[in-house]
């Protein structure tokens, strides 16, 4: 479902809201200053957060329209900068309007959790927050701290952890390609150990890409760096996949920025992933590679 003619445009969600209704809560990302990121950096996108008697007449309105809608996710970048208090009244608004809602869905900066108590995130989560996306881009903190992600491996992992403590799930974003040639294998390495540190419901991998230009990003990184080709990205991935230690995790690098995809549940079949990047690796004309023009952001 497309979000109201009145939002401001762009508006992003993940690939697996395609059939949500998008509630644009606020406008642009809280953050905004990640090296790698294009998403809310146009004029229109700066920081702003939706008034209440607007974005209520709106939830009213798309109810007359779509009364059984099921699925909600509260956009732009980081709906949960907001106060606990106001997201309950957001949500409250939500049950009342959709009696048939199965899921209210979110983007998560890890440093909104840290403001929020085990008990508030318990709330919201009873009030129907059932999922939140975390963009972790990475598990290593001299990556992180170049790109201005204004996170580590540590205020990520409490945060998912706080939020798998409030019973709501989670599905993290790693960034293949993030890292360059320099910084590939401790950024694969130190992924997979914050994957396994929290054990997220869900996982996937999007490939760095700049529909925008690539001088903003390569400012970050000294002169030396360089950033990865087709069989660098699946070498990053083969090591990130390999040093895995999940449970029962749900996989997809299946967004349109991945020149492969792969499907399946960690650990159970970890084997297989591995197995069909190797061909990518050793034999790319065995399978369906996504070309140049069949990929975006």
């Amino acid at each position: 479902m497309n979000s109201f003619p009145d939002y401001i445009e762009p508006v992003f969600r993940p690939p697996s809201e395609a059939d949500s209704l998008i509630l644009q809560v606020t406008n642009g990302c809280s953050w905004n200053r990640c090296a790698f990121c294009e998403m809310y950096t146009a004029p229109q996108k700066k920081f702003s957060v939706k008034k209440d008697v607007e974005l209520f007449t709106e939830i009213a309105r798309a109810a007359q329209m779509l009364p059984d809608v099921r699925r909600i996710f509260l956009a732009d970048g980081d709906a949960m900068v907001l106060s606990t208090r106001r997201l309950l009244s957001i949500l409250e608004k939500i049950n009342h309007h959709f009696p048939a809602i199965h899921r209210v869905a979110t983007y998560c900066l890890p440093r909104n959790v840290k403001t929020k108590s085990v008990d508030e995130l318990k709330e919201l989560h009873d009030a129907g927050l059932k999922l939140a996306y975390v963009g972790a881009e990475s598990g290593d903190d001299q990556l992180l701290q170049l790109i201005e992600k204004g996170e580590t491996y540590a205020t990520t992992v409490d945060a998912l952890q706080k939020l798998h403590h409030a019973g709501i799930k989670t599905s993290v974003m790693i960034l293949n390609g993030l890292g360059g040639d320099v910084y590939s294998q401790q950024h694969a390495l130190n992924s997979a150990r914050l994957v396994n540190e929290s054990q997220p419901h869900y996982l996937a991998t999007l490939v760095l890409s700049f529909p925008l230009g690539k001088e903003r990003f390569l400012g970050h990184f000294p002169d030396n760096f360089r950033l990865l080709d087709q069989p660098g990205l699946f070498k990053e991935m083969q090591q990130f996949i390999a040093h895995t230690e999940l449970n029962n995790t749900i996989f997809r690098s299946d967004h349109a920025s991945n020149y492969l995809v792969l499907k399946g549940v960690l650990g159970r079949d970890k084997q297989l992933l591995l197995d069909k990047l190797k061909i990518a690796l050793e034999a790319p004309d065995q399978l369906t590679l996504r070309q140049e023009w069949q990929r975006g952001l």
